[in-house]
């Protein structure tokens, strides 16, 4: 257990949850703070209804924080005829773009189509055309099609050997770990109780019905009961996991498919804007992302039985990436020692009818109730959070017997960072050259409930992501900042620093 001072302002909040997370019978308890899970305890809270939402790791720690970083409409998806999936993701990119545009930026893309492509010109247009139609003409800007000089006027970079041309269009680019943290600070600021760190490790039951979970805190050691009317299983890759605690033989509903994105020096790529690529070396549509100084590539998808919190980038994987990139951007010749990140997340994609190639699986959710009652989400996207949300709320409203609960977050604005500016020596950067200062880790700690030195380097900064050292030379001096804030002493200190260690090494290791 850690040693810490439960009287450090920044981590008295813990002891306050626990005691009410004990002490109170809520209407929902939301297991899982992943971007469904927070988007569900946001629009619940704004219901009025009792809230309480538990995560095991830290929010955002799973998926949630290893994804392409994008709203978007899908328009991959078109090749596989998820129509009503564009529909409802390009909706849902316009609703985000206008409640959160301190997280979610318009993004330029620029596509382009090569001699002999498997998508050509025609194809392109007429597909990007369906693209904006089912974005009923209300997205940021509509496409247009480019000649080869325009593409490689946008992007000279590129390669310009047998370009026929190609198009542009738009979507949207986010900070995936803090859209999540939006909304479970505005939950929290609506009356829910939130907690992470905790896990859940068993459901209670009255009746044959779920009426809460036993949770035990990763913090304190301690082990409590929350009571709740309803449940909600909002755990992405761990959905199964909560099911067969309702029912031990419960058959899967997670199709689990790895996705790994790695990241490379922008000025080696070159790109200017975010670009749509064919895969030469198997045909997938991925995308060249800008990240700052970092241009991210991805994805994979391929089906995975890895454990959640196991899963990682392999060898195999980055050659990958590295090929599909070098092809399109020659000039650049990367190799494997260029990777300044690589990561993996688990798409929890529905199984029942998703089979064969992963690439055209459905990415539809679906929202079901167990024998207990517990209520499930398998599937879904980032892109489409809150209308999830939105649905499952309806679902527990109709399990409390409650009418006339209108949802409002498609219109009310998410809140932005409240993140002061800072003076002195907390301005001094937690790495040379990065945007994140030490101010933001003592923010980390006091506003956005943050535990640990990981939750700080990982989700409320990027510093993990931004270099090849992964930050770890700056552990001490963030901890050291941040300590008296959360009550940690040296020796705690020095363990924080080695816990982010080995979490860097679990994230980031490229296995063999």
């Amino acid at each position: 257990m850690p040693s810490r001072n439960a009287d450090a302002p920044a981590i008295a909040w813990r002891d306050s949850a626990l005691d009410r997370l004990q002490a109170s019978t809520f209407d929902v308890l939301i297991v899982g703070g992943g971007i469904t899970g927070a988007g569900i305890a946001r629009d619940a809270a704004l219901r009025g209804l009792s809230v309480a939402l538990i995560e095991a790791d830290d929010f955002a720690g799973g998926t949630s924080s290893r994804s392409s970083r994008l709203v978007h409409g899908g328009v991959r998806y078109l090749e596989h005829a998820f129509f009503h999936l564009v529909f409802e993701a390009s909706r849902e990119r316009r609703t985000l773009l206008h409640i959160a545009p301190q997280l979610v930026h318009p993004l330029r893309f620029t596509w382009p189509v090569y001699r002999g492509a498997r998508i050509p010109r025609w194809k392109l247009q007429a597909g990007l055309g369906l693209y904006d139609a089912l974005a009923l003409f209300r997205n940021v800007g509509r496409h247009h099609g480019l000649s080869a000089a325009r593409v490689l006027a946008s992007e000279p970079a590129l390669a310009g050997d047998g370009l026929k041309g190609g198009a542009q269009y738009w979507d949207a680019a986010t900070d995936d770990a803090g859209l999540t943290l939006a909304n479970v600070l505005d939950a929290h600021s609506h009356g829910a109780a939130v907690l992470n760190h905790a896990e859940v490790t068993g459901l209670t039951r009255e009746r044959d019905v779920a009426n809460g979970a036993t949770v035990r805190d990763a913090i304190s050691g301690k082990a409590i009961t929350v009571r709740a009317s309803a449940v909600v299983n909002a755990t992405g890759p761990w959905t199964d996991a909560i099911r067969r605690m309702e029912d031990p033989l419960a058959k899967p509903a997670v199709l689990g498919t790895k996705g790994v994105h790695i990241a490379v020096p922008a000025r080696r790529v070159g790109n200017h804007a975010a670009i749509t690529m064919i895969s030469a070396v198997d045909g997938r549509v991925m995308f060249c992302l800008p990240a700052g100084e970092q241009t991210i590539v991805g994805t994979t998808d391929t089906e995975t039985d890895a454990h959640p919190a196991e899963v990682r980038a392999t060898r195999a994987d980055v050659d990958y990436l590295l090929r599909s990139v070098n092809a399109f951007f020659p000039a650049a010749q990367l190799g494997p020692r260029d990777v300044v990140a690589a990561w993996a997340g688990i798409r929890p994609l529905v199984s029942a009818g998703n089979k064969g190639d992963p690439a055209s699986a459905s990415r539809e959710h679906l929202i079901t109730s167990g024998p207990l009652g517990v209520i499930a989400i398998s599937g879904g996207k980032l892109t489409t959070y809150r209308l999830i949300a939105e649905q499952t709320v309806d679902r527990v409203l109709q399990h409390l017997r409650i009418a006339g609960r209108k949802c409002t977050t498609a219109e009310r604005q998410l809140p932005a960072p409240d993140r002061p500016p800072v003076f002195g020596a907390l301005f001094e950067p937690i790495v040379e050259g990065q945007v994140w200062n030490l101010g933001d880790a003592v923010c980390a700690v006091q506003r956005e409930f943050a535990c640990t030195l990981t939750d700080i380097m990982v989700r409320r900064t990027k510093v993990a992501y931004a270099s090849r050292d992964h930050g770890i030379p700056s552990a001490p001096r963030v901890a050291a900042a941040v300590a008296r804030h959360v009550g940690w002493d040296e020796a705690e200190c020095a363990r924080q620093v080695e816990a982010y260690r080995s979490e860097v090494a679990r994230l980031f290791t490229i296995d063999s």
